[in-house]
């Protein structure tokens, strides 16, 4: 059946992401290799889809079901129903693969349920507190709490996908069709391949969300100054720091993506020593006189680049990110020479991974240099009372909004 491969390939994501708690990108290179580059990226898309509105698929599916049917047909349904309320496709085409892919003794079921769904359509939709239904319960409670009123706005900006965001290389003009942000970043339009942009080839740009750009920035590396980037793939802030002519050591734990880090700066033509190392125990030859810690988190404020993150994680994940998130602090501190300065980020929307980390700098001989809203042109919203980078998925809501990030600087005293 003409598009079958693709469901198929979609339902082999849904059972990765929600049944196994995968990454969805890490699934999506596990898909077969002979499976067209096509079927690939619409099987991305719609499993996209699912993950997105998750919570308002099940609740239009919810009345035509009197019991949870085993994933295999659920994610047949749900495939159907994200088809047919939210990506365009006609219902004939919609419910027919989906029939196909669902279990044999399901067919029936799945044929019935989805002919209902067709015959209330997108309509079907209205009426929901998506927001408040496609975010899990925890993650809407830590961030109104964190956040207040404002946790309706981010779950909303969650609700479609990113546009494409690029650093540019110093002197590179922008393609047609750019939007250049305040902060300097480009944006274009949600699906748009990077690799066809003239200037990919030559390493004019990288991919980069305008809000992860921003700790790079707000290091100010200097011509000459000897910086650390830890946890540094896929490069992103490695190739700003090495673009600002800094002389860059970049520490990276995972072999993978060690390989995946040289590439990117191969492309990019941009200098860096790579260090295959944990930050949390290595040991630098010399201190270092600016160091950048993005450090690993939960990265709930990367939902709208990442929708399995909102399914993939567990409150029981915050506090063990926020204690290896402090002992890469530690170790960054060590590394630093005396009035040197740090760079802590987190592309997390949880206050533990972010303000709390504050208490624990002072007692490692950090002192916190708060950010000054003149630092930060077009965004001074992101930056809080505290002197402390905020940015929100709402932020810039009418140009698509931008990841979620925190970011703190410190320096080292004595």
């Amino acid at each position: 059946m003409s598009g079958l491969p693709t469901r198929k390939a979609a339902r082999d994501l849904l059972d990765a992401t929600l049944e196994h708690r995968r990454p969805l990108e890490e699934a999506l290179e596990q898909l077969p290799k002979r499976l067209d580059p096509r079927d690939r990226a619409a099987a991305h898309r719609i499993a996209a889809a699912v993950l997105r509105r998750l919570g308002s698929i099940d609740e239009v599916l919810s009345p035509f079901l009197r019991r949870d049917p085993p994933p295999p047909a659920r994610h047949a349904l749900r495939i159907g129903a994200a088809e047919l309320l939210l990506l365009d496709t006609p219902p004939h085409a919609a419910v027919a693969t989906a029939v196909a892919l669902a279990p044999k003794a399901f067919a029936g079921l799945v044929n019935a349920v989805l002919r209902k769904v067709a015959a209330e359509g997108p309509a079907a939709l209205e009426g929901l507190d998506a927001p408040r239904l496609d975010t899990p319960a925890w993650l809407w409670s830590a961030w109104h709490a964190a956040y207040g009123p404002a946790v309706r706005a981010i779950a909303e900006a969650h609700r479609g996908p990113a546009p494409l965001d690029l650093t540019p290389a110093p002197g590179a003009t922008p393609p047609e069709g750019a939007e250049v942000l305040p902060t300097g970043s480009w944006r274009f339009a949600a699906g748009t391949r990077v690799t066809d942009l003239p200037g990919f080839a030559e390493g004019q740009f990288w991919v980069q969300d305008a809000a992860a750009a921003l700790p790079a920035l707000l290091l100010k590396p200097q011509v000459g100054e000897r910086v650390a980037d830890l946890c540094a793939a896929p490069g992103g802030k490695t190739a700003q720091l090495a673009a600002a002519g800094a002389e860059v050591t970049a520490v990276e734990r995972d072999a993978g993506r060690v390989a995946r880090l040289a590439e990117n700066l191969a492309r990019l033509r941009l200098p860096a020593t790579i260090v295959q190392a944990d930050a949390a125990a290595w040991a630098a030859p010399e201190p270092f006189d600016a160091i950048l810690l993005d450090a690993p988190c939960t990265a709930t404020g990367t939902i709208r680049r990442h929708p399995d993150v909102a399914h993939g994680k567990r409150p029981r994940d915050v506090p063990a990110a926020a204690e290896a998130q402090s002992r890469l602090l530690g170790a960054a501190a060590a590394m630093l020479k005396p009035g040197g300065r740090i760079v802590f980020a987190t592309c997390s929307l949880q206050p533990e991974e972010g303000e709390a980390h504050l208490a624990r700098a002072a007692t490692l001989g950090l002192a916190h240099d708060p950010f000054g809203t003149e630092e930060l042109a077009g965004l001074t919203e992101a930056i809080t009372p505290s002197g402390c980078l905020r940015t929100r998925p709402d932020f810039w809501g009418t140009r698509g909004g931008m990841d979620g990030f925190f970011a703190a600087r410190f320096r080292r005293v004595g």
